[in-house]
């Protein structure tokens, strides 16, 4: 079975950074579209950030600049480097990945974030 294990979430301050990775196993991780999605206090759920195979990024607005994804394919690893954190960053942060493209998936304009797999989420707090 597919697994995502998440690491590197904690407590930061305000303008403060994190650096989340990913370790994915049991399916063909290059293949793969993969990112990030949050859960807000709110329970809003927001695609943050993605990848896909060749190598293109996707981002939502409010992040755009301060967070950087990537992806390691060899380590099957991903990565998600947030620098200049506000309190309204704070959240859940899950990796996903899914066979489509990031725009029909995971950064999905249309309704809730969709994803073939997702790990059990790393909690992020920025204290003001």
């Amino acid at each position: 079975q597919a697994q995502l294990v998440e690491s590197g979430g904690g407590s930061v301050q305000a303008g403060g950074s994190l650096r989340l990775s990913c370790a994915a196993s049991r399916f063909p991780f290059n293949l793969y579209s993969v990112g990030w999605f949050r859960r807000l206090s709110g329970k809003d759920i927001q695609g943050v950030a993605c990848i896909d195979p060749d190598g293109s990024t996707t981002y939502i607005d409010s992040v755009q600049g301060r967070f950087t994804v990537s992806r390691d394919n060899d380590a099957k690893s991903l990565y998600l480097q947030m620098n200049s954190l506000e309190p309204e960053d704070t959240a859940t942060y899950y990796c996903a990945a899914d066979l489509l493209a990031c725009g029909l998936s995971l950064m999905s304009k249309q309704g809730v974030p969709e994803s073939q797999y997702r790990g059990q989420g790393t909690q992020v707090t920025v204290s003001s």
